[in-house]
């Protein structure tokens, strides 16, 4: 059990190594009704998928777990008195270090954002760099500095997406520190950017933001394995970015995210440039979405008029060709997916690229705070 809460804190399955994705497997699916309709290898589905809809409401699987979440509390809060009376060590470097992330498991929005933030910061004449985890990952060899051409099984999905669209250096490695020590050696990086991490204690930061979806706040409000919270939800940060929700749970002020539809383009196709989503060549496409929120993917699409045939998958999951539908209809996919799907990429396929932007006000914000 000790094992289990501190797997959760390190946010890895229970039982698998580290950056290894667990397989689907009789142990870790469950049959729900509510997913009747996901496509994957093996039968049911993932658990982890399952205890989303439980973190919903205080309910009986809630219930149930809310043991762990008291042990998974205890450990935390001495984990986090270690690094406050100093016993355990967290780095501090030469330069800057921007941290976002999440208080909750999930998907927050936040990957548009880091991205945002590399652009914005690279405008203003800093020379940023991105350090991630890599999680979903199976190299045995860190750091990686990864590249849009990396292999994501290597290097997972998220950190090959952050290469090719921010056009900054990106390395990944569990130890963040010494993936930013990588970025400042290699390329003279003067800021680091920390995809995910405000739990990642061992490296010291200079700014925390915090990304949280409108509507859907902290779940049932409960720690991880009865709650989706990975820390108490009163911690404090530097500055709350909201992204758009569509659930009925309520969050706490912030900067408000605008996103948008850049536009679609083809698979497999490097040139291929970005068209508008009313040009799709019919208006029924497949929608495929192995993300944190596949709904907020969904609820995109059918807002700009598409009839969808839904494909949820879970959050990095690992495609195989067979799992894509090819009957003629176009298949629209988020960027992060389609970076696991481009060696076996069919006619057809599309990418959705999508953009956020904080606003103004948190610009302004944001450069006060770093001293500009």
């Amino acid at each position: 059990m000790i094992t289990l809460v501190f797997c959760l804190l390190e946010q890895r399955p229970f039982g698998e190594p580290d950056h290894q994705e667990p397989a689907l497997s009789p142990v870790c699916v469950c049959r729900n009704p509510l997913y009747a309709g996901w496509r994957g290898r093996g039968e049911g589905i993932p658990m982890r998928i399952f205890l989303q809809q439980a973190w919903r409401k205080r309910g009986v699987t809630a219930i149930v777990l809310y043991p762990l979440s008291l042990l998974y509390g205890l450990a935390f809060r001495i984990r986090t008195g270690l690094y406050s009376a100093g016993i355990l060590k967290s780095t501090r470097l030469p330069v800057a270090v921007i941290v976002i992330g999440n208080l909750t498991v999930g998907g927050s929005g936040k990957t548009p954002l880091v991205i945002w933030m590399a652009a914005f910061l690279r405008d203003r004449g800093w020379r940023p760099g991105i350090v991630a985890r890599g999680y979903g990952g199976k190299s045995t060899t860190w750091p990686q500095a990864v590249t849009d051409k990396s292999d994501p099984d290597q290097v997972g999905d998220e950190a090959v997406l952050l290469a090719g669209r921010s056009g900054v250096p990106v390395v990944v490695t569990p130890d963040r520190a010494a993936a930013a020590r990588q970025l400042i050696s290699d390329h003279q990086c003067d800021i680091i950017i920390s995809d995910d991490g405000l739990q990642h204690l061992s490296l010291a930061r200079d700014i925390e933001i915090e990304v949280v979806r409108e509507g859907a706040g902290y779940g049932n409000g409960w720690l991880l394995p009865a709650g989706p919270l990975r820390e108490p939800p009163h911690r404090a940060v530097d500055f709350r970015l909201v992204t758009a929700g569509g659930g009925q749970g309520r969050v706490e002020e912030g900067f408000t995210v605008t996103t948008e539809i850049e536009g679609v383009h083809q698979m497999g196709d490097p040139e291929a440039a970005l068209m508008p989503i009313e040009k799709l060549p019919a208006r029924e496409i497949h929608a495929v979405a192995g993300i944190g929120q596949p709904e907020q993917f969904f609820k995109m699409l059918e807002k700009r008029g598409l009839t969808l045939i839904r494909h949820p998958f879970p959050d990095h999951h690992r495609f195989v060709p067979e799992e894509i539908p090819n009957d003629g209809r176009p298949v629209i996919m988020t960027e992060k997916d389609g970076v696991k799907c481009r060696p076996f990429a069919r006619p057809g396929w599309y990418i959705l690229r999508i953009s956020s932007h904080p606003g103004s006000s948190f610009e302004e914000a944001l450069l006060a705070r770093i001293g500009q």
